[in-house]
């Protein structure tokens, strides 16, 4: 037997002891249920390659908002009125009987001095007793009383306000500066004063994703659309009881991975991030390493337990979009700014077809040597004098 195949019989024992002594915890997969995968679930066919080019770029990016005048809102802006609720305040006037007017003091203000809406909706009013004015405007309460009155007071000119709005608010929670209650009252309340008076968004806020929670039913709606590019379609007047949530832009990330000089996580501003964009906030690609074709997007989508067990027959079999970026003309960075990145994006950046074969040769060149040294070791030891 050769020096040769006595080594390699040495290495199979001392492989065999290793994995004996070495092998450690584990899982034996032996009499458990295994899930048999059809060839047709290969995930390389679930997935839709996109080239990107400067001809086909545009049909992935995302139409801009436009700005958009929103004639429903002003109509309701307009025909507002405020409708009084239980805790509010009134201020009664009766002009020429200062007996009849709500009484103010120096050290008084309107709202404390006023006539409080009890909880069944009623005030107290002198000589004509309970009134009520639950859901009523200020204008149907004035004619109320004025009628009422002209039992006891010839022509009686009477005026009505609402000195504290007490019944009505909004809730504003979330990525704004800040959060909490806003009260309704007889000014008109949109979405966008409400976000003002909160004092506007946070360093953190997702303002393209703002929910409205009415009764039960959620509509998002985006603050970007409205704030920065004046669609005013995206406004909408507020009402008691809504919650108005700003997201965080916590889980606005891309993931970059691969042959760059910094792989990382990176968060996507308020204005966006394109694909060149993200190359470069990690410092761009390994120029020794990176394979310049293969820049990648890997943009999941939606996954249905049932389309999964689908033939590619249907569209909806694709688990994932696959944006392809050559970039060995650096010119075509252009490109990728006009690619806009979208959260859970992948972006990957392939090792060069020799990067990869230097990496198997690094594998190898450690066994190489033990194996030429250990020979050498061997044909000492056979040659060495009895």
């Amino acid at each position: 037997m050769n020096i040769k195949s006595k080594f390699f019989i040495m290495v199979l024992a001392l492989g065999a002891l290793s994995g004996c002594s070495m092998v450690g915890s584990h899982i034996e997969l032996d009499a458990k249920t295994i899930e048999s995968n059809d060839a047709s679930n290969d995930i390389s066919t679930m997935v839709m390659v996109h080239p990107l080019t400067v001809e086909s770029v545009s049909e992935f990016k995302s139409p801009l908002p436009q700005s958009r005048a929103n004639p429903s809102l002003q109509s309701q802006i307009a025909s507002y009125e405020y409708r009084v609720g239980a805790g509010d305040v009134l201020n009664v006037i009766v002009w020429d009987h200062p007996e009849l007017t709500t009484p103010a003091g120096q050290f008084r203000s309107p709202s404390d001095s006023g006539l409080w809406v009890d909880a069944d909706g009623t005030i107290f009013y002198p000589y004509i007793g309970r009134v009520d004015v639950l859901h009523k405007t200020v204008s149907e309460i004035r004619a109320i009383i004025a009628k009422r009155l002209a039992k006891y007071v010839e022509k009686p000119q009477v005026d009505v306000n609402v000195a504290a709005f007490r019944s009505q608010k909004v809730h504003i929670t979330g990525e704004v500066a800040q959060p909490g209650q806003q009260p309704i009252t007889n000014i008109p309340m949109t979405l966008l004063d409400a976000v003002n008076m909160a004092g506007g968004l946070s360093e953190n806020a997702n303002w393209k994703k703002v929910t409205i929670v009415r009764d039960g039913v959620k509509e998002t709606t985006s603050l970007y659309a409205l704030m920065q590019r004046g669609d005013m379609q995206e406004n909408r007047l507020l009402q008691a009881g809504d919650i108005i949530n700003v997201d965080s832009n916590d889980n606005q990330n891309v993931y970059v991975f691969g042959e760059v000089q910094n792989p990382k996580l990176l968060n996507i501003t308020r204005n966006g991030m394109s694909l060149t964009a993200a190359l470069s906030s990690v410092g761009g690609i390994n120029e020794l390493e990176a394979d310049a074709t293969g820049i990648f997007v890997i943009r999941g989508r939606e996954v249905d337990a049932m389309n999964s067990k689908k033939t590619l027959d249907s569209d909806n079999h694709y688990i994932a979009d696959l944006y392809q970026l050559d970039i060995k003309d650096a010119t075509a960075l252009v490109v990728g700014t006009e690619f806009e990145l979208e959260p859970k994006d992948i972006v990957y950046v392939t090792a060069a077809p020799i990067s990869r074969w230097n990496r198997v040769i690094r594998q190898l060149l450690p066994t190489i040597s033990g194996f030429d040294t250990l020979t050498n070791g061997v044909r000492r030891v056979r040659n060495w004098p009895n």
